[in-house]
């Protein structure tokens, strides 16, 4: 494929912004290539400035699980739009959206609404050490909750040992109160627990993992984790941003029927707009202003041209089935990878769950941070070379999802069946 445009554009990208990008993984650093410069995107398709075609499994990092440029959605931003962007002050809009979010997740009895999945998560923390009053949080390592300063930590060298800040610019005093334990490992987390009793306020963790690939959570993991916070007075925090609306209409803790206090929501509860909210037990909920002494607020919170997108995309999902559609559409993919790639068992992984999966370049099974990093990252770089060329659209990162959307093909799958199974029998 040719793209002397995209090439171009980035060069003069490069000097208007750091790294010719507003978010690092767009630059395809990790994959050592020249990223795509994107003109539109219909359904499961995206383009770029060259008029190349590919089949997206990006899909904007999860939002669009109707796929790209859904007409009712479409349709009900430029009405929200024509009569005003912007009010600071609340809408029926906004009771409709919470509505709806509270209807599919019964762990949440009440709700706030924000700009982003990191601006949510950094609210929910607040909360959670406001209404407990301990000060300290766990977390796990590779888990990605957004860029606040204090989830941006990884473990320190022994299991008990401080964190330390996993960015430039974060102060030890602020990595200090975030503790890191180890996905699928409840030991790990009882070791913290016993180290700092009564001082963490909650825990917070992805269901299922999405940010370091995709990973399951072992049998009964979730169950016990949730018993052990509770069991030391802390609060237990789903950070959904990602799976909420895509596991099931009730997320990750709708599909295995679990309660947490409280819940991280975004990208599919704007359709692909900036959203973010979270919510939960009313008697935590309260204790936020005005009602409450957790200070926590936002100029664009609300914002009527993104609920309305949220509200159409819900509405949407639910009259079209769109989680069951979307995650028939993987399981085709999967069975079909899984056939053309049965020789290739010991030399790659594939992890999915509904109508996300990775990839991993790497034999056996992949239960945590350190099963991921030894995937062969050089032979990833040379399957998405060539599945880009090929004309699939997926993350260039080994440490990403592929999203299914309800809006791919039978014709596309078999597409990318080929495409895939081509490019793996290459670097191998």
């Amino acid at each position: 494929m040719k793209r002397d445009k995209s090439l171009e554009a980035v060069k003069h990208a490069e000097l208007l912004m750091p790294g010719g990008v507003n978010s690092p993984v767009r630059a395809f650093k990790s994959v050592g290539l020249s990223p795509i410069i994107v003109k539109k995107a219909k359904d499961d398709k995206i383009y770029d400035i060259d008029g190349n075609e590919y089949i997206d499994y990006v899909m904007s990092y999860g939002p669009m699980l109707l796929g790209h440029a859904d007409e009712r959605v479409v349709k009900a931003v430029w009405s929200a739009a024509s009569e005003g962007f912007s009010f600071g002050a609340t809408t029926e809009a906004e009771i409709e959206l919470a509505d709806l979010i509270n209807k599919h997740f019964p762990s949440i009895e009440s709700v706030r609404l924000v700009n982003s999945g990191t601006e949510a998560v950094m609210s929910a923390l607040r909360l959670a050490r406001g209404f407990t009053g301990k000060s300290k949080i766990i977390k796990f390592e590779g888990c990605y909750h957004g860029h606040s300063d204090s989830m941006l930590v990884k473990a320190g060298s022994g299991a008990l040992t401080t964190s330390v800040p996993s960015s430039a610019g974060i102060t030890e005093s602020l990595s200090k109160d975030t503790l890191v334990a180890v996905y699928n490992d409840i030991s790990s987390v009882k070791e913290l627990f016993s180290a700092n009793k009564k001082e963490i306020a909650a825990v917070i963790i992805e269901p299922v993992a999405a940010n370091m690939g995709v990973v399951l959570p072992k049998e009964g993991f979730l169950n016990e984790l949730i018993n052990l916070a509770h069991d030391n007075g802390s609060l237990i925090i789903f950070d959904e941003v990602i799976t909420g609306f895509r596991l099931s209409n009730g997320g990750a803790q709708g599909l295995f029927g679990l309660k947490p206090d409280i819940t991280c929501l975004g990208k599919i509860i704007g359709g692909g707009l900036p959203i973010g909210a979270f919510g939960g037990r009313k008697d935590i909920m309260e204790f936020l202003s005005p009602l409450g002494p957790v200070y926590q607020a936002g100029t664009l919170s609300g914002n009527p041209v993104c609920v309305a997108a949220g509200i159409a995309t819900l509405k949407a999902i639910e009259r079209d089935d769109a989680v069951s559609k979307a995650n028939s559409s993987a399981n085709y993919l999967i069975d079909g990878l899984k056939n053309e790639l049965k020789n290739f068992n010991d030399k790659i992984t594939v992890n999915s769950i509904s109508s996300i999966l990775t990839i991993f370049f790497k034999s056996g099974g992949v239960l945590n941070f350190n099963d991921v990093m030894k995937s062969d990252t050089n032979r990833f770089k040379d399957f998405f070379s060539s599945v880009l060329n090929g004309g699939l659209f997926i993350a260039p990162s080994q440490y990403e999802a592929m999203f299914v959307s309800s809006k791919h093909s039978k014709a596309d799958l078999d597409k990318t069946v080929a495409i895939i199974s081509e490019a793996i029998k290459k670097v191998f």
